[in-house]
């Protein structure tokens, strides 16, 4: 197993996570529920669920795009949704 990159992932998503509408669901529902450990499992389920689904999915579509490309569209993507968080749609107002 690389060591660095189990880091470099649990340290992205850690920070991803950070303050995320998961985690305010998560804070919500533990807040009102009698059982604060039900609420931790299935956030910590679903998470799991979620990342493995995301590798699963990214590790199919490297095989048959180029790491380059893959990188490209990723920094497209992030770039536009910068952008729009940047100048939101002003009809949707």
């Amino acid at each position: 197993m690389d060591l660095q990159l189990l880091g470099l992932s649990f340290i992205t998503v850690f920070l991803a996570e950070i303050g995320d509408k998961s985690q305010v669901a998560a804070i919500a529902l533990g807040g009102s529920s009698k059982h604060p450990r039900a609420v931790f499992l299935g956030s910590t389920v679903a998470l799991v669920l979620a990342s493995f689904l995301g590798v699963i999915a990214g590790g199919g579509v490297a095989q048959f795009l180029p790491e380059k490309l893959l990188k490209a569209i990723a920094a497209l993507g992030f770039a536009i949704m910068a952008l729009r968080l940047l100048w939101p749609d002003q009809a949707d107002d």
